[in-house]
Formats: C-alpha cells, sequence, structure tokens
C-alpha cells in the first residue's frame, strides 16, 4: 500500500489595500413654500385661495429670503353671487424653536409640533388693504396642519377670518455614496413624509470644494424622477457642513419646476439635509466628504496541517475578520490551484476541516483578503 504523502505550501497571495465600499446617510428634503387647500369664510359667504401661477390655483404661499418671509397671490370668490377678486398677500411663517436640537427649525420638520402665530399684510383691489394674523397648529408627526387667517382692514370695514388647511412638503430616505478624493456619486431614494406612495430620488454628483474640501462640496446639476416617472431638474448649489453638528451637511437645493403638473414653474426652493455617522478613520469627519479610509491587508497567516481519522485539519493564524480562500493542487509545476474551502475568520488562530485527498501528494496555500 502507498503511504500518503501530504505537503502544505504556505504559497500566500494578497490583494492590496482598497477604499471602502458604499455609505449609506440620512437624507431629508424639505420645501420653503407650504402648501394651502382652498379656505372658507366663518360666514361661508367666501373663499379663498393662494396661487403663484399666472393663471390658475397651486395654493403655494412662497418664500420671498427677506421680510416679510412668504408671500402669496389672493383669490377671493363671493359663493352667494359669484364672481371673485385678486389680490396680494405677504406675511411671516413662525421662526425659532429647535426642541430636539437638531440645526433645523421646528416649523419645517415634520416630526415636531407647531402652535404659533405671526403676522403680514395683504392688498386686495375693491375691499382694501390690512394686516393679517395668522393662527398656525400641526400635531407632531402630522405633515398637515391648520392655518386661520384673519384679516384686518385699514378702514373700518369689517372682513372675513379664513380656515385653511396646509401641508409641509417634506421628504426623507437614504442617500447612498462611494466615498472619493473629489467627486462623491450617490443615489437618492426618498418617500415623501404622510405618504410614503409619493417617491423622488436618482443618481447626485457632489464635488468638493478644494479650498475646504471636508467642509464644503457642490451639487452638481441633474435630475430625478417621481413616483409616475416625470423628471424633475434641479440646479446646482454648495452644502456645508455644519460646525454645531458636525455629522450634518445643508444647503438650498432648487427645482426648476417642483411641480410638473401645473403650468408654471412652482415648489422650487428646498432645504437638503444629510446626515452621515460613518467614520472609518475615527478622525471626526464623515466619509461623505472626507478622504476614502485605505483598508489596510491582512498580516501574513501561518499555517499547519494535521491529518485526521477521515479528513485533515488546517490552522490557520491571522488577521480576524479577513477571508481566507483555500485552494489546492496535486502539482506544482501547475498554476491550476483548486479551490477547496472559503473561510472568514472569526478567531486567531482558527481550524478548519478539509476532505482527505486522494492522491499519494498534494499541496495546499491560502489565498489571504
Amino acid at each position: 500500500m502507498n503511504k500518503l504523502v501530504i505537503f502544505l505550501a504556505a504559497v500566500l497571495s494578497f490583494l492590496p489595500g482598497s477604499v471602502g465600499g458604499a455609505q449609506t446617510a440620512q437624507t431629508r428634503l424639505y420645501c420653503l413654500s407650504l402648501k394651502f387647500q382652498q379656505g372658507r369664510s366663518e360666514s361661508a359667504y367666501y373663499s379663498l385661495n393662494l396661487t403663484t401661477l399666472n393663471a390658475g390655483i397651486n395654493g403655494e404661499l412662497a418664500p420671498t429670503f427677506t421680510s416679510p418671509t412668504h408671500f402669496s397671490y389672493l383669490e377671493v370668490t363671493d359663493e352667494l353671487f359669484g364672481g371673485y377678486l385678486g389680490g396680494y398677500l405677504e406675511m411671516n411663517v413662525p421662526s425659532g424653536g429647535d426642541a430636539n436640537r437638531n440645526g433645523w427649525p421646528d416649523f419645517f420638520e415634520v416630526a415636531q409640533p407647531v402652535s404659533a402665530t405671526s403676522a403680514g399684510n395683504y392688498t386686495i383691489p375693491g375691499l382694501g388693504s390690512g394686516t393679517v394674523q395668522a393662527s398656525w397648529g400641526r400635531a407632531a408627526g402630522e405633515s398637515v396642519g391648520t392655518c386661520i387667517l384673519k384679516f384686518k382692514p385699514n378702514t373700518y370695514y369689517t372682513w372675513e377670518t379664513f380656515t385653511h388647511t396646509f401641508e409641509l412638503l417634506e421628504y426623507t430616505g437614504p442617500l447612498t455614496y462611494t466615498p472619493a478624493s473629489n467627486t462623491v456619486p450617490a443615489t437618492v431614494a426618498l418617500q415623501r413624509t404622510g405618504n410614503d406612495t409619493i417617491l423622488l430620488g436618482g443618481l447626485a454628483s457632489f464635488v468638493k470644494v478644494a479650498t475646504d474640501r471636508f467642509n464644503k462640496l457642490t451639487l452638481q446639476t441633474g435630475s430625478w424622477t417621481n413616483e409616475v416617472q416625470q423628471e424633475l431638474l434641479f440646479t446646482a448649489n454648495l452644502l456645508d457642513r455644519d460646525p454645531e453638528y458636525p455629522t450634518n451637511y445643508y444647503g438650498y437645493f432648487d427645482f426648476a419646476d417642483g411641480d410638473p403638473n401645473t403650468a408654471d414653474p412652482d415648489y422650487a426652493t428646498w432645504v437638503l439635509s444629510i446626515d452621515d455617522l460613518n467614520d472609518a478613520d475615527h478622525d471626526g469627519i464623515p466619509d461623505f466628504s472626507d478622504d476614502p479610509a485605505a483598508v489596510s491587508p491582512p498580516r501574513s497567516p501561518r499555517l499547519s496541517l494535521a491529518p485526521g481519522v477521515t479528513n485533515l485539519w488546517l490552522t490557520i493564524s491571522g488577521t480576524v475578520g479577513a477571508t481566507s480562500h483555500i485552494q489546492s493542487t496535486t502539482n506544482l509545476a501547475s498554476s491550476d490551484w483548486q479551490p477547496a474551502l472559503t473561510v472568514k475568520l472569526t478567531n486567531d488562530p482558527q481550524t478548519v476541516s478539509l476532505p482527505r485527498p486522494v492522491s499519494d501528494a498534494s499541496f495546499w496555500r491560502v489565498v489571504a483578503e
């Protein structure tokens, strides 16, 4: 009977260090415009619509980026006798408040409740001008709330109080990106808060600003699609890393037209927030803007092989977490190494069972990565 001869060849191969794979950050996108439904007066004699369209109603109370903070055109309809009057409204929305200390105003965060007042002014040709008082209410976790507009004319004429339903437009979801030195590619998948069947997402590309590359990135022009595959184009904008909330990046996000179902561009200006808790090298800079962290190769494993009754016992001493590809051949002159087993080391050392070879001579090696 031939005696079985087994050779253990420590022929080891190492993959070079490589950058980390895809990472996921959390994203929130909210519109600075509010969406108002038609309001009715207390007497039910009049209805009031807000719009920013040249013709038609879209319910938009849009940002001014000055004071007062928001504006809209008014359409007042006489429900008894017909006909309507047009006008103009400008007023502030509630400001301040950050109960959960995440850097975002509670008024524009669905997760936070709102109970506040604000003021503004209006002009309606034929009825005059005056001031308006707004009372806002919205429950925590609800994207829809109530706004009561009370108009006070500058004359003795007493006008009506209107009650409206308003909606805060907010999307949340993951942003999956690949860390990179200069341009960070990403994929976004968002759902409307309060209606998870309304979707928004697509590809995005962020370029690091050379003079402050860990704290500033420029979102490049691109397009996303909604749940009915309408394309929404967006323009380039700067994102800053918040010094008080260093895992967060924020900036304006501008659609060419936020609602393609209306005749004119509307609901255009939004705020984008990206919160990234990934920090592979633990230097305090999230991976989203940090340089890619190199993955160190595993250390050279040490091998020992012992025969069992019906098998072989291979002991591998190496880096925990590294993957070891065990290969075998019957001819060292051949480059044809056959895979025998792949194992991820959970201990150091770790022993695995191998089938007893049928050849009189066999050679074994491990490729570690």
